[in-house]
C-alpha cells in the first residue's frame, strides 16, 4: 500500500496544499522508512526526529490557518552531509569534523530552509567529497539499494540511496566529476549538475573554480527542478553568480521533442566505457531516438580534457587540503592524500598550460551547442561495483592512468562548465540502475530541465526504460550494512 513517504516531492506538495495530507504524517511516514531500511544501506548519517516534528507541527498550523509557508513548506529535505547545517552534526567524512556541530547554516541550506523546506537529516558522503564511492572513516560505507554489497556511487551516494528507498522525497547534491550524476544513474533517480552559479557557492574554498557546484536530486525531474528553485538565488560571493544570468522558471516550458537537433556519444570522444554499456546505451536510444527531430552521432572536441581536469583538479586539492595533509595526515583517507600529493607535483607551466586547455575546451563546446540543442550520453562508464572496492581500475581489460578515469563521462562535461540532467533508463546488463545523461551548454539550465522533462515521460511509457525501484521490504529483512566502530 502506497505510503505518504512513497510520494513524489510534486505530489506530496500538492496533498500538503490541498490538506488531503498533514505535514506531520508525511514526516513521520518518512521517519518510519528511515527505521525499516536505513539500517540495511547506511544513507542517512544524522537525523534530529524531533526537530523535525515540531517543524512539521508548525507547519500544519500554519497550513491550516491559510498562511504562507513557503515553495517547500511541509516537504522533509535531506542535506548532504558536506554542507553545514546549525544544530545538526555535519562532518564532511572526515575524522576531523566527526563531532562537529555548526551553530549557522550554510547559505544554500539557509535558502532552502528559508523556502520552507523541513531540514531533518543529513546523508552519506566520501571525506571532503573525494572519490566516487560512498564511504568513510566516520560513517562507513553507504550500499547501493539494489544490491548492498555494491556501491552507489559517490559523493552524493547517501542522497541518491535515502531518494531511491524513498526515506525522504528532497534531498541535495554537489558535483565536481559527477559526485551528483554518477549515483543518480547508480541508484535510479534524477540528479542535475547546474551551471557554476545558478546555485551559489559562498563557503567554496577556491571561488574562482568554477568546476565544483551545489544541485539537487529526486526521484523526477519535477522534483529536482523544485528543489533547484529553492537552492538559486544571486550572491556576489560567488563570482560565477550574477543577477538574471541563469533564471531558473517557476514552471517548466513544454517542450516539442520533434523540433529538437538532438547528438548522441557513447562517449565524448574521450572517456573510455565498459563494452556491456555501450551495447546497452546503443540499445536504448533506439526506443526513443525517433521522438527527436534529428537524432545522430556526434562527438565534441575534447582534446587535452584530461590533462586540463586533472591538473586543475589537483591545484584545487592543493589548495583546500595541503594544510590538513601537512598536520593530519593520520586522519585523512587515501583519495585525499593521493589527490593533494599528485598535485603538489605540478609545476606552474602545468598550470599555466591547463588553464589555456580549459578556454579551448570551453569555446570549442559552445561552438558544438551552436550547433545541436543537447548531447546524449551513457550517465556512467560501468555498472556499480563493490562498495569495498575503492574504484576502477580498468574498463575492457585496460588499466586506467588515475583512479578518475572512469569518470571521464561525467567530467568532461564539468570541464566544458555545461549544465547536465542525469534520468533513470531502466536497468543494465546486471539488473542494476542505468542511466542517461542529457547535456547542454553553459546557462543553458532552464531548457535542459524541460527537455529532461520532456523525455522522462517517454521513457516511462516503456517498460525497458522505466524508472527502475529497489524492493523495500527486502532491505527491511536484511542484516545492517557493517560501519566503523
Amino acid at each position: 500500500m502506497t505510503q505518504p513517504c512513497d510520494l513524489s516531492a510534486v505530489e506530496a506538495l500538492a496533498c500538503l496544499r490541498d490538506k488531503s495530507l498533514s505535514p506531520v504524517e508525511l514526516m513521520q511516514s518518512c521517519l518510519d522508512q528511515i527505521d525499516k531500511v536505513n539500517g540495511a544501506v547506511n544513507a542517512v548519517v544524522a537525523l534530529d526526529a524531533e526537530a523535525a516534528l515540531r517543524q512539521a507541527h508548525s507547519d500544519e498550523k500554519k497550513i491550516m490557518a491559510g498562511e504562507d509557508v513557503g515553495m517547500l513548506g511541509g516537504l522533509p529535505v535531506g542535506i548532504k552531509d558536506l554542507e553545514e547545517t546549525a544544530g545538526l552534526r555535519t562532518t564532511h567524512g572526515s575524522l576531523l569534523f566527526k563531532d562537529h556541530v555548526p551553530d549557522t547554516d550554510d547559505d544554500m541550506v539557509a535558502s532552502v530552509r528559508g523556502h520552507g523546506g523541513n531540514i531533518f537529516c543529513k546523508t552519506n558522503t566520501p571525506e571532503f567529497g573525494a572519490g566516487a564511492n560512498t564511504v568513510n572513516r566516520v560513517y562507513g560505507a553507504t550500499g547501493n539499494p539494489f544490491d548492498t554489497e555494491k556501491t552507489c556511487a559517490g559523493s552524493s551516494g547517501g542522497t541518491a540511496v535515502a531518494l531511491a528507498t524513498n526515506m525522504l522525497p528532497l534531498a541535495s547534491g554537489s558535483d565536481y566529476g559527477g559526485s551528483l550524476r554518477n549515483p543518480a544513474s547508480f541508484c535510479g533517480i534524477t540528479g542535475f549538475r547546474p551551471s557554476p552559479g545558478v546555485v551559489p557557492a559562498t563557503h567554496a574554498e577556491i571561488s574562482l573554480s568554477p568546476f565544483s557546484v551545489l544541485g539537487p536530486m529526486g526521484r523526477t525531474v519535477a522534483d529536482t527542478h523544485l528543489l533547484l528553485r529553492a537552492q538559486s538565488w544571486t550572491d556576489r560571493a560567488d563570482p560565477f553568480s550574477a543577477p538574471g544570468a541563469h533564471p531558473i522558471p517557476e514552471t517548466l516550458p513544454p517542450v516539442d521533442l520533434s523540433q529538437l537537433k538532438v547528438a548522441w556519444s557513447e562517449d565524448l570522444g574521450c572517456a573510455p566505457i565498459d563494452d556491456n554499456i555501450r551495447r546497452i546505451f546503443r540499445e536504448r536510444i533506439g526506443t526513443f531516438g525517433a521522438s527527436f527531430g534529428e537524432f545522430f552521432e556526434r562527438d565534441p572536441n575534447m582534446e587535452h580534457v584530461h590533462d586540463t581536469f586533472e591538473v586543475l583538479r589537483g591545484v584545487s586539492f592543493v589548495a583546500s587540503h595541503a594544510d590538513r595533509l601537512a598536520k593530519h595526515r593520520d586522519l585523512l583517507g587515501p583519495n585525499i592524500i593521493d589527490n593533494t600529493e599528485r598535485g603538489q607535483q605540478y609545476s606552474a607551466a602545468d598550470v599555466a598550460r591547463a588553464f589555456a586547455q580549459h578556454s579551448t575546451l570551453y569555446r570549442d563546446a559552445l561552438q558544438y551547442f551552436s550547433e545541436v540543442d543537447i548531447v546524449v550520453t551513457p550517465a556512467t562508464a560501468v555498472t556499480p561495483f563493490p562498495h569495498s572496492q575503492l574504484s576502477v581500475g580498468e574498463i575492457n581489460g585496460e588499466t586506467l592512468p588515475t583512479y578518475m578515469r572512469w569518470l571521464a563521462i561525467a567530467y568532461a562535461p564539468t570541464t566544458t562548465l555545461c549544465c547536465a540532467c542525469v534520468l533513470p533508463c531502466g536497468v543494465d546488463h546486471q539488473g542494476m540502475p542505468f542511466g542517461l545523461q542529457i547535456v547542454g551548454p553553459n546557462g543553458s539550465d532552464a531548457r535542459v530541465l524541460a527537455i529532461a522533462n520532456a523525455l522522462e515521460s517517454v521513457l516511462s511509457a516503456e517498460p525497458s526504460t522505466r524508472r527502475p525501484q529497489p524492493v523495500i521490504e527486502s532491505l527491511a529483512r536484511q542484516q545492517p550494512i557493517i560501519t566503523p566502530t
